[in-house]
């Protein structure tokens, strides 16, 4: 498995729009839908990947953290190639969001039109946007690696969102993440 770092994308940049079913609700979501919340996380995160299945539990708490707070979602996209990795499909993802009790919605995006707009390049890759819909935030979740020793915190996410929620400035030193690259259809 190849390590592959985030795309890094300019801060300020428009999200990308989009419009994805959520596997397990099969409901739409719409990205424009999320405008005037303080802080909208998008996850890029898939099943199989290792570096996603090390900060799954962390997730989950991370995303139960802010759950009560109505100026923060989060949303996760998985876009990898399910003929290819069919522990990716949207059955499989269904499973594994009851499993874990995901309390945000978990959307395929099969067509990985989603992925390329955001320059997305890894599992997980993230990306936090402002009440505009504007990158504010891209990169980690925090320094943990698999076998690194170091605790997933969520801290990188949560000084993100907390600096959104406060409305101070984010530090523009932000770190990539780092993960398995999105597997693209050939």
């Amino acid at each position: 498995m190849a390590l592959t770092p985030s795309n890094m994308i300019p801060l300020g940049t428009p999200a990308p729009k989009f419009s994805l079913t959520d596997v397990v609700s099969n409901s739409q979501i719409e990205l424009e839908k999320y405008r005037g919340k303080k802080a909208v996380v998008l996850m890029f995160i898939c099943n199989h990947c290792p570096y996603v299945k090390h900060i799954q539990e962390g997730l989950v708490a991370l995303s139960s953290d802010y759950a009560s707070n109505k100026d923060v979602a989060f949303i996760a996209i998985s876009s990898n190639d399910v003929e290819n990795y069919p522990e990716d499909s949207p059955e499989k993802m269904k499973e594994l969001a009851l499993k874990y009790g995901y309390k945000f919605p978990y959307c395929f995006d099969e067509t990985q039109e989603v992925a390329k707009a955001y320059k997305a390049a890894c599992t997980p890759d993230f990306y936090i946007l402002d009440s505009d819909l504007k990158i504010a935030y891209r990169g980690q979740m925090d320094d943990s690696r698999p076998g690194n020793g170091t605790p997933v915190s969520g801290s990188d996410l949560r000084i993100a969102i907390d600096a959104l929620l406060n409305g101070t400035e984010l530090s523009q030193l932000q770190k990539p993440s780092i993960g398995c690259n999105i597997k693209w259809k050939a």
